[in-house]
């Protein structure tokens, strides 16, 4: 299961963003943004690290890493 691509809608509309706003602050395409959260697509490293600024969350939080999974 891809937990990213459902952290990553989860928390774009808890900030109350569209898609199309955040792939403007991104410099990207919204279609480029929507593959992102529909699991066709990964971002590279430099898109996550621009995400977890706009979205106020953690880089463990949008991948879906947990302490759990840390101590399987």
């Amino acid at each position: 299961m891809n937990s990213f691509k459902y952290n990553l809608i989860i928390t774009r509309k808890r900030c109350n963003l569209t898609q199309k706003q955040i792939a403007d602050m991104l410099g990207v395409t919204e279609g480029c943004y929507a593959h992102w959260e529909q699991g066709r697509n990964e971002p590279s490293i430099q898109y996550i690290l621009m995400l977890t600024k706009i979205l106020h969350v953690s880089c463990d939080e949008l991948l879906g890493a947990t302490s759990d999974e840390d101590n399987n």
